[in-house]
């Protein structure tokens, strides 16, 4: 397989790409590129942008399997055989699969909010205090299992093609790894459909404008607007403060403990 069709490439070229431009054009010109915990975060984006996806490969694979036979023993269609927009062109499948599954990648993240033992595991994130691109891959194994486990059915439907999977993949790594930079950006008049770095960070704020928080669009932000959930103040460009109320107590900073924090916090 050709180098540029594999995810790998492009999220080298992508990650490589957000560097520069922070180097070029920092909106927190104080903020230095070897932040505190920095070195964290290339763990983070090595193992959440590679391991962490061959490992669950490996267990999901056996997993769905177990699924459709089930399903089949019931004498109920398995997911992929419904293939709702395979006859489709390239371009409509990828219109689809994109606002789809952008939805529902909202709708888990606000549930990673609002449900508690959820939010647990989506402490890591929010354990940034300085955003720039690459704390866009600092988040918990066991949030991944969320979003591919509730995703996987209103996806699995469609039935798009790998191209269109392998694009999406690209385009949500770049627009996601911008919407954490450190640049000024806020699309101007698109702002309304799009997310960016402007509205994203007062999503990281500590306070909470909203019931769990604010802004919680992944690739577009129309979904914030329609639902009431954005927050963009005009008088005030960046929050006082990143984080979330009690980390600095509570939450730890070692990579080991970062790991298994949700799971030993339980058994307290």
């Amino acid at each position: 397989m050709p180098v540029y069709l594999q995810y790998y490439f492009w999220l080298i070229a992508v990650s490589l790409f957000c560097f520069l431009l922070e180097r070029l054009w920092p909106w927190r010109k104080e903020q230095r590129a070897l932040r505190r915990g920095i070195w964290q975060d290339l763990f983070w984006l090595v193992f959440n942008g590679h391991y962490l996806g061959v490992l669950l490969a490996m267990v999901t694979g056996r997993m769905v399997q177990a699924f459709n036979g089930m399903l089949f023993d019931m004498g109920v269609p398995v997911p992929e055989s419904l293939a709702l927009v395979t006859s489709q062109p390239l371009w409509l499948q990828f219109v689809v699969f994109f606002v789809v599954k952008d939805f529902v990648e909202w709708n888990i993240h606000r549930l990673l909010h609002l449900t508690p033992w959820l939010w647990e595991f989506h402490k890591l994130h929010h354990s940034i205090e300085e955003l720039d691109w690459i704390g866009n891959f600092r988040f918990h194994w066991g949030e991944v299992v969320v979003y591919k486990t509730l995703s996987y059915l209103p996806l699995v439907v469609l039935g798009v093609d790998g191209t269109v999977i392998l694009l999406m993949a690209i385009v949500s790594t770049l627009m996601q790894d911008l919407n954490h930079s450190n640049l000024r950006i806020d699309w101007g008049p698109l702002r309304y459909l799009f997310n960016s770095a402007k509205m994203h960070v007062w999503h990281h704020d500590v306070v909470q404008h909203g019931r769990g928080g604010q802004n919680f669009g992944i690739v577009l932000s129309v979904w914030d607007w329609l639902f009431r959930t954005a927050y963009w103040p005009a008088d005030q460009e960046q929050p006082e403060r990143l984080g979330f109320e009690g980390m600095e107590e509570t939450y730890p900073r070692s990579l080991a403990a970062r790991l298994v924090y949700p799971f030993v916090k339980w058994r307290r």
